[in-house]
Parts: C-alpha cells; sequence; structure tokens
C-alpha cells in the first residue's frame, strides 16, 4: 500500500524517472536520505517495477501510431497474446470488457507499415475480428 508521499515521488518519477534524488527531494520537501530509502522500498516491495524510455516528441512524431481493437474468443485469449508478444510494433496489450476483448497499442514507422501489421495481425489463428483507429496526436501522456 502506498501512502501519499509515495504517489506524490511516483508522480514526479513519472514525469522524469532519471531525476536526480537531490532533485527529488528538493520538489517534495525532504531530505535525500528519505528520497533514497523511499524509492529502495517502492522497488524491494514491486510497487516499482522497473523504469522505462519515453521518446523525444520529434521521434514520436515520425510514428504512425493506433489503436487495433481485436474480437478473440475466450479458449484462444492466452495464445493470441503469445504471439502479439512477439511483435516489436505492439507496444501495448490490454483485456478489456464491452464488444472487443482486446486493445492493441501498436506503432510502426509508417501508413503502409501500420497496414501490413494490422494485417498480420487480423491474420493471427484466434483472431476474429479487428477495428483499428490511427492516433492523430496525443493529448496527455503520463
Amino acid at each position: 500500500m502506498t501512502t501519499d508521499a509515495d504517489n506524490a515521488l511516483i508522480a514526479l518519477l513519472r514525469e522524469n524517472a532519471r531525476a536526480s534524488i537531490a532533485d527529488l527531494a528538493r520538489r517534495l520537501g525532504v531530505s535525500r536520505t528519505t528520497v533514497q530509502s523511499r524509492i529502495e522500498r517502492l522497488e524491494r516491495s514491486g510497487v516499482i517495477a522497473g523504469y522505462s524510455v519515453r521518446l523525444s516528441a520529434e521521434h514520436e512524431r515520425g510514428l504512425v501510431r493506433a489503436h487495433i481493437l481485436v474480437t478473440v474468443p475466450p479458449k484462444q485469449s492466452a495464445a493470441v497474446a503469445a504471439e502479439l508478444a512477439r511483435i516489436p510494433q505492439v507496444r501495448a496489450l490490454h483485456s478489456v470488457s464491452g464488444n472487443f476483448d482486446m486493445i492493441i497499442v501498436v506503432e510502426a514507422p509508417s501508413v503502409s507499415d501500420l497496414d501490413t501489421l494490422i494485417d498480420r495481425i487480423g491474420a493471427l489463428d484466434g483472431v476474429e475480428r479487428t477495428l483499428s483507429s490511427i492516433i492523430l496526436s496525443t493529448r496527455i501522456n503520463r
């Protein structure tokens, strides 16, 4: 369970996971030792599972991103998810309720490459139906 102080630290790390301990401490109004021990505790407890790279806006502008909604029979869900995990252009896979079973977030270097990727996903054994939406812009990304 996280505290309000933990959540404030997590919010700052989401903005910039490479921020220095001194900067985090200054922004939170606590000592560097407090920040360091809090981070270590959050890592040990599994709240912080790792750190990732956030690409620059300039690089992101060069990619075509899309959401692909997918219908899959329940018994084939695990197999489809395993196949999707092998596709490097798949950035996220969400299991959802509603008319579709999964939402896949993908990125490709061009519309043509995206089209090929969508066809590849649609041809996977177990994928019954897809519906794709190209992401035009991202207004909030935390």
